[in-house]
């Protein structure tokens, strides 16, 4: 059983008991414990070693802020160092303001857009409050990698110096970008010899990531070995699938599940993803197998419920459920539906009332209304009337789509 089936507090808990039947003061356990669920931990037998120093080791993660929340796939990563917290080792969080203003060419077949400063710090903030739904702030360092990439040219001209642009052009989404002819910045090239640089700046001794940043976390052993450091066992853990069950969970690919989503959100797209991706969720997200008695839709249900209490507590996934079967399965009214205000008329437009509740436009308003997705009262206006009687609006529910609603208050 992984650590990733519950939250801070009680990860820990599970941890000492795992603590208690195995004996991690052994190098050899303890990195077989810590690299049981990776894809990748090279050089063979370093973590091993590396564990056998007897100090704290000091294990990197490197973050570009360039969306405001974490999503569940992230949280893959940061499990993995939380299991290194609770061994007595420090986690290096490395904000990325300076490497987001290039933009991870990782997984990317075009080059990404330039993000403004400002949004960035934003972004960045949301991240470090999100990082500590599973990370434990007392072992946790964080550094913003503009205290060292804004460097002196000279320094920059000795970075520059450990790779050649044969060595990027090997990395597979270079390598496909370059044969089908599409641009590559130099921007872009720069990005992994930044990454590394990250490493020689905090002397990180693991560096951790997705596998799609096997060639950045190889290359800042290079870097590393340059600038005469001991270089970084590298650590690689797998892509969770997003909830199209196809492409790995991004912002970009609208299909994640945000940590800080409302629980009836989380619960909700957790039941959309496809039966396949249930034995990887499970493993990735919980660190067990799905349960062999249920269904896939009752393992969906038990999931959710699961990642819902986890990240919005005890009794959340319960209440999610029930609040998902009462609108979804029952097709009942949802509770605490907001309302909205509106002036007291003979008649009221309906257009320009679903633009003001639900912050529509009123030509998507009327597109709606005709293909019958507006429901008053649960009733669908299906007679494409633009104009209510008051009367007939007054306190009732009005519906748009399958999740908005709100109440009618005339005044």
């Amino acid at each position: 059983m992984g650590l990733a089936q519950t939250g801070c507090a009680a990860g820990s808990a599970i941890f000492r008991l795992v603590l208690g039947q195995s004996d991690f003061s052994d190098p050899a356990a303890a990195a077989a414990w810590l690299t049981r669920n990776a894809v990748d931990c090279l050089p063979q037998g370093e973590l091993a070693r590396r564990l056998a120093l007897g100090r704290p080791l000091r294990v990197k993660l490197g973050i570009d802020p360039t969306a405001p929340d974490i999503h569940l796939g992230f949280t893959v990563v940061l499990q993995k160092l939380r299991e290194f917290q609770d061994l007595g080792h420090i986690v290096v969080l490395i904000v990325g303001d300076y490497t987001a203003r290039v933009g991870d060419p990782s997984g990317r077949s075009s080059t990404r857009p330039i993000l403004d400063p400002a949004e960035i710090e934003a972004n960045a903030r949301t991240f470090q409050e999100q990082a500590l739904t599973v990370l434990d702030s007392e072992r946790l360092e964080v550094r913003f990698n503009g205290e060292w990439l804004d460097m002196p040219m000279e320094r920059f001209f000795s970075l520059a110096r450990t790779v050649t642009v044969a060595q990027l052009l090997e990395r597979d989404d270079f390598a496909k970008r370059f044969s089908a002819r599409q641009p590559i910045s130099m921007l872009e090239l720069l990005y992994p010899l930044l990454q590394g640089y990250d490493s020689v700046a905090v002397q990180a001794d693991v560096e951790l990531g997705g596998t799609d940043q096997k060639f950045n976390l190889l290359l800042g052993r290079d870097i590393q070995r340059h600038f005469g450091q001991l270089e970084q066992v590298i650590l690689t853990m797998p892509l969770l699938t997003g909830t199209d069950g196809e492409r790995k969970m991004s912002k970009s690919f609208g299909n994640y599940i945000g940590v800080t989503d409302p629980p009836e959100e989380m619960y909700g797209k957790t039941l959309s993803i496809p039966d396949k991706s249930l034995p990887s969720w499970y493993e990735l997200l919980l660190g067990s197998e799905p349960p062999p008695d249920l269904s896939p839709r009752d393992a969906k249900r038990e999931l959710a419920r699961r990642l819902v209490d986890r990240f919005h507590g005890p009794g959340a996934g319960r209440a999610a459920e029930e609040a998902f079967d009462r609108q979804f399965v029952r097709h009942e009214t949802p509770e605490d539906v907001p309302e909205v205000e509106w002036e007291r008329t003979e008649t009221v437009h309906l257009p320009g009332l679903l633009a003001a509740a639900f912050g529509i436009s009123t030509s998507e308003a009327r597109r709606m209304i005709a293909q019958g997705g507006v429901k008053l009262d649960g009733q669908v206006l299906d007679d494409g009337r633009l104009d209510v009687s008051g009367d007939k609006l007054d306190g009732k529910v009005i519906q748009v789509g399958r999740r908005r609603f709100a109440r009618v208050r005339l005044v």
